[in-house]
């Protein structure tokens, strides 16, 4: 029958999105691994959704889980859509850069991995073989994995930088917690399925490598959940066992071959160990290894901080999707500036479900309070049903499986790979829970009845349109990513401006724009770098052009997203970087455009400075001494503001000033030659024009991120 073969198809490409996800990727062509996990996700779901689509055509019925999780994970999406909608940078919080994750698209897609896991995987059958399928790769994954912390170079793939952390899944943290997902999934098999003394020995080998990794990452959330979920499957045994020994009476040959869970108990174990003796054993594995994990996020509590003050200035809509990074420059704690990250723009907070909190606002928080609450009552009531009559465990280890995801997601922001497995096994476990009671289901049929048919294959036809189109929209978008990574590397100002052109062309968001700027500012820099009485007229209109493009390319950065910083950054950074070259009006429109950022990322010292060098080239002395001095009390031990208040004095003729402010900043700096010299130089009153240490770059949107 044409429907069975048009449901295989489906089947397999949403097996291939589930089982691939952890170890999908690009190689030789610069895609970032998430980007290519994005395309993973796009393609593979598209290909499923259509063929389910044309094989309802064949046998004219539609059926669908009737669930709660379902309808909470639809009004979920839909908070997202209403907040994307009423957000003030729509094109960031729709799609971003790449189907970034926290986008509307990014959930939608997450949305209908979980529906159609629900339903074209609800057959006992197919959910075994995407189980196992999940096992191998999951085998596979973390093989590869151990083997490239003591081979790096030899595994990069290309792809890969040449760093033990460096991984196929993520983060190094993520890859912890995927490893901990494998020990939980291994235990929960072991315990509580049938299975041959080969799949006994390969889940065996998956443990030894999960808990070496988990060891590895050394983060001590792997331990407290790991430890968690084992204790949980550990009393579901031993409550299990109970269970069937009462069944079956005590004294039977079945009731005394029941065995205590040894396994899930050593993993307890072994787990609180970790986690009590985190400074000595924990560390040590990491050490031997020469592992460093410097994967840094906000605090809890510095995230429920910047998410309270937005929720105050927006509490239905929030910030909008995909726009935790703004709300943390606009808010974030002063306390930050005394720490390394204190120039440094998080794009999420401690994790990722209260990172939704902060753009999505009260309509988010409710919708996933809710999708949360069905998912877990109707989860522990599976679980403690199949205690009651022995049924459905292979539903029951989707819910646990996703349940360990869901909770990771809550304290730690996993990414891609881990948020979109949970919602795929949570589609799967909701499928399974009905099982093939009609009572369970909407099933509709429309072949019966001419009108029916018409309205209903109209909407699904056109539902399969807007699912390729999407999909061919994703592959244009996602064809600029190679052109872009072509750029940041290229070894010639041609090359880079050929590929940031073409990256541009396919895909124009803030990221690319102001890394077109920054090529037209470096070919601008190769042009002046000439002796400029010798320029050519050639010469004088390409600097124009030049000129021109990176202006163009910055106010447009500034128009995809207005209320990002960085785009004035950028932006300022233009009109700064010419007008040494007495282009009129370049200062002052540097100075406007570095005060709105400064607006946007009120305590952020660098951007102070900005204003200060660039009132001091404007030769207004008085403003940059404010603007520095505003730096030096956001960030005390800022060398660059002591250095350019120096420098000010310097000019004014305060040397005895110039020269404190300078030793202050040797005495934050005791090893920089360069401000040793410089003290020394003012110190020799014999020199009448020491040279001052160029301040480094301070704002990262000068490197066009």
């Amino acid at each position: 029958m044409l429907s069975n073969v048009l449901d295989r198809i489906s089947f397999w490409s949403l097996f291939a999105v589930i089982v691939l996800l952890p170890l999908f990727f690009i190689p030789f062509f610069k895609i970032p691994i998430e980007t290519s996990k994005g395309l993973l996700l796009v393609v593979g779901l598209a290909v499923s959704i259509i063929f389910w689509i044309a094989a309802r055509f064949s046998d004219g019925k539609v059926s669908v889980p009737k669930s709660a999780l379902l309808g909470t994970g639809l009004l979920v999406t839909m908070a997202f859509l209403l907040s994307s909608i009423f957000s003030p940078a729509s094109q960031v919080s729709f799609f971003g850069s790449m189907m970034d994750t926290g986008t509307f698209f990014f959930i939608l897609a997450a949305f209908l991995l979980m529906l159609f896991s629900s339903i074209v995987l609800k057959e006992p059958k197919n959910a075994r073989i995407v189980f196992w399928g999940f096992i191998l790769s999951s085998l596979v994954t973390l093989l590869f994995q151990a083997a490239h912390i003591f081979f790096p170079q030899s595994l990069s793939l290309g792809v890969l930088p040449v760093d033990k952390t460096a991984n196929l899944f993520g983060t190094w943290n993520s890859l912890g917690i995927f490893a901990g997902l494998s020990v939980v999934m291994s235990l929960y098999v072991v315990e509580f399925l049938s299975v041959s003394k080969l799949a006994k020995w390969l889940l065996g080998a998956l443990v030894v490598i999960s808990l070496f990794l988990s060891a590895a990452v050394g983060l001590s959330l792997i331990w407290v959940l790991l430890g968690i979920f084992a204790l949980i499957i550990f009393i579901y045994k031993v409550s299990l066992s109970y269970g069937e020994r009462k069944m079956q009476g005590e004294n039977t040959a079945e009731a005394k071959k029941m065995r205590f869970p040894l396994f899930s108990f050593v993993i307890v174990m072994l787990s609180l160990l970790f986690f009590m003796s985190g400074q000595f054993i924990g560390s040590y594995i990491p050490n031997l290894l020469g592992i460093a994990n410097i994967e840094v996020n906000p605090s809890f509590s510095a995230t429920m901080s910047v998410t309270g003050q937005e929720l105050a200035k927006s509490p239905i809509f929030g910030a909008g999707p995909n726009r935790f990074g703004e709300v943390w420059a606009m808010y974030k704690p002063v306390s930050i500036n005394s720490t390394i990250f204190w120039d440094t723009t998080f794009t999420s907070g401690s994790g990722l479900l209260p990172t939704f909190a902060a753009t999505t606002g009260g309509l988010g928080i409710l919708a996933w309070l809710l999708f949360l609450y069905v998912f877990v009552t109707s989860g522990f009531k599976l679980l403690f049903d199949s205690i009651r009559n022995n049924d459905k465990k292979e539903a029951s280890v989707f819910f646990v499986l996703s349940l360990y995801l869901f909770v990771s997601s809550f304290f730690y922001s996993v990414g891609m790979a881990p948020f979109l497995l949970a919602f795929a096994f949570s589609g799967i476990f909701t499928g399974m829970a009905g099982g093939r009671d009609p009572k369970k289901e909407l099933t509709m049929t429309f072949l019966d009845d001419p009108r029916k048919s018409f309205f209903s294959i109209s909407a699904m036809v056109l539902l399969m349109l807007i699912t390729a189109a999407s999909g061919f929209k994703y592959l244009e978008r996602f064809i600029s990513v190679p052109y872009f990574s072509d750029a940041l590397t290229a070894t010639s100002l041609p090359q880079a401006e050929s590929s940031i052109t073409r990256a541009v062309a396919l895909h124009a968001n803030d990221l690319y724009l102001r890394t077109y700027a920054q090529v037209y500012l470096s070919k601008i820099a190769s042009l002046v770098s000439k002796n400029a009485s010798s320029l050519s007229d050639a010469d004088k209109a390409a600097l124009q052009s030049s000129f021109d493009q990176a202006v163009g390319g910055a106010q447009l950065a500034v128009q995809y997203d207005s209320m990002n910083y960085l785009n004035y950054a950028s932006l300022g950074n233009v009109y700064d970087s010419v007008g040494v070259l007495g282009v009129k009006g370049a200062y002052d429109k540097a100075l406007e455009s570095y005060q709105k950022a400064a607006g946007l990322n009120p305590l952020n010292p660098a951007l102070q400075l900005d204003l200060a060098r660039v009132s001091f080239a404007n030769k207004d002395a008085s403003a940059a001494e404010k603007y520095a001095k505003e730096a030096l009390k956001l960030k005390p031990d800022y060398v660059d503001a002591l250095l350019t208040l120096s420098q000010i004095e310097k000019n004014s003729g305060n040397n005895s000033s110039a020269l404190t402010h300078a030793e202050q900043a040797l005495s934050l700096d005791p090893t920089n030659k360069n401000i040793s010299d410089y003290v020394n130089s003012l110190k020799n009153v014999s020199i009448p024009n020491p040279k001052t240490p160029s301040a480094k770059p301070a704002i990262s949107g000068k490197s066009g991120q």
